[in-house]
């Protein structure tokens, strides 16, 4: 696949760049023509193979050329997410930088400007030959959105990027006719897929922004939409709130956001609520969750012919999954993205990469006689009672926010005699009468020890501004629990259970 995408010109397909401003589009044929004449002009300015270029910027054009021109070139890429990294020498010095591009400004060596990317294309006259990667070879270093600590850096394979897209190809079958929608950072190797899967199968990709997504969704018209799962319960709440105001089915209110073409839903990267999943199913929109790491790309998806609810698929081929006595998940693959961390602290790669291509990626899970694999939480998240009982707590949490009151919550056990939940509130100001029925709901359902003494309602939203939710919108759990410390402590706080 990485070998195809710069030797062979692509015969058919569109990338457009949706903003709220308006939209760009180039035939995919023109992006691998200006892809290899920025080659050439990186060639020119001493950029060949091993060496790496960085880029840190918002989605754009250009963040697209960069990345193809280093594929070109045999370079290696590092997206750095803006918000979490300042373009200074420091950063070129760290990550070992030939050049950095950034939309930001930036006054140290070796940092160019992202426009530069234009003026590049233009003075090249060819593309040179496109250098032919071996497997194992690096081809990106991505970062983790760890919950503590500064990110991990891990080169991602040749290999592992192919395996990983052949995968989800034999599973969904984009075609010439498909468009699918990315609004992620492209700093997130797996946006970047798509763009790799729309040059080798002749299909549309349109690339956003967060921030722009639902103002460009219907004006792009998609026919697949990737998103995490925070992005996918903020459309519930938007459409169900169309549809409760306007008295029109909910379907038509997805269609009215969506657009028209919906061939299906992709989530991942966290997990996605239950409701979630069945609000969508039933609007007529099937989505479909998966599982995978940074550590280990995709290792299991639903998709259409092999789906079952509450699971994330079932294991694609060339990942192995081995659980432990207690559950605990490990990952084989064929084709490891790789076997230690390119940037991390002492002894992580030690903790999370083991012999044989085998990653412990530290969630719990068991598979079903069908060979589904479902994701029962963090093995770190176990709360072990005074008692000894060990509570698991995802699926308490998704229990507290399946109603309409709690659109989040995080379990903790300050004092290990009881669970306390801190949640986050479908409105503000909230409704604490509406939050106690919740919990009431939510204890009925439950034994003894899993049941929920009381909830603190947070006092803002959880995002990635106020450092709460990683950039994948996971919550962050030791900064939710600094945040609450003095309510967590104090038995008096918060909403009782009746």
């Amino acid at each position: 696949m990485v070998n195809r995408i710069t030797a062979n010109a692509p015969t058919g397909g569109r990338i457009s760049f949706a903003r709220l401003d308006g939209t760009e589009t180039l035939e995919l044929v023109e992006l691998h023509r200006r892809a290899g004449r920025l080659a050439g002009a990186l060639a020119e300015l001493g950029i060949g193979p091993g060496d790496r270029i960085g880029i840190l910027a918002a989605n754009s054009p250009q963040w697209v050329l960069l990345d193809l021109a280093a594929l070109w070139l045999g370079a290696e890429t590092a997206g750095f997410e803006p918000g979490k990294f300042e373009p200074d020498q420091q950063l070129v010095s760290r990550y070992g930088l030939r050049l950095l591009f950034t939309d930001r400004p930036a006054e140290a060596a070796g940092v160019l400007p992202l426009a530069e990317v234009d003026r590049l294309v233009e003075k090249a006259d060819s593309a040179p030959e496109p250098v032919v990667w071996e497997p194992d070879r690096v081809t990106t270093v991505k970062f983790t959105s760890g919950s503590t600590g500064e990110p991990k850096g891990l080169g991602a394979t040749a290999a592992s990027i192919d395996s990983s897209l052949r995968a989800v190809q034999d599973m969904f079958h984009h075609r010439p006719g498909d468009d699918l929608f990315v609004f992620l950072p492209l700093s997130l190797l797996q946006q970047r897929y798509w763009i790799y899967s729309a040059l080798r199968h002749g299909h549309d990709v349109t690339v956003s922004t967060y921030e722009a997504a639902f103002a460009t969704l219907r004006r792009a018209r998609p026919t697949v939409v990737m998103g995490v799962p925070a992005f996918f319960e903020t459309a519930r709440r938007h459409i169900g709130a169309r549809a409760a105001r306007s008295g029109k089915p909910v379907g038509e209110q997805a269609v009215q956001l969506f657009g028209d073409r919906i061939r299906y839903l992709w989530t991942g990267s966290a997990p996605a609520a239950p409701a979630t999943l069945r609000f969508f199913n039933e609007a007529g929109l099937p989505i479909f969750e998966g599982y995978g790491l940074n550590e280990t790309c995709i290792v299991a998806k639903n998709h259409p012919g092999a789906s079952r609810e509450g699971s994330v698929g079932r294991v694609v081929p060339g990942k192995e999954v081995l659980l432990d006595a207690d559950g605990v998940i490990s990952v084989r693959s064929d084709h490891p993205v790789n076997d230690h961390y390119a940037y991390a602290a002492p002894g992580d790669s030690e903790k999370v990469f083991r012999p044989g291509g085998i990653v412990r990626t530290g969630d719990l899970g068991l598979i079903d006689q069908d060979g589904y694999l479902y994701i029962l939480g963090r093995a770190d998240d176990v709360i072990v009672l005074e008692n000894g009982k060990k509570i698991v707590v995802r699926p308490i949490e998704e229990r507290l926010a399946s109603g309409p009151a709690i659109t989040e919550a995080v379990l903790f056990c300050p004092r290990q005699t009881e669970l306390v939940a801190v949640v986050r509130p479908a409105h503000y100001p909230p409704d604490e009468a509406v939050i106690a029925d919740a919990l009431a709901d939510a204890n009925a359902a439950l034994g003894k020890d899993e049941r929920i003494a009381r909830a603190i309602v947070a006092r803002e939203p959880f995002t990635v501004e106020n450092g709460l939710l990683t950039s994948q919108f996971k919550p962050r759990r030791p900064q939710i629990r600094a945040a609450y410390a003095a309510d967590l402590a104090n038995p008096q706080e918060g909403i009782h259970a009746r």
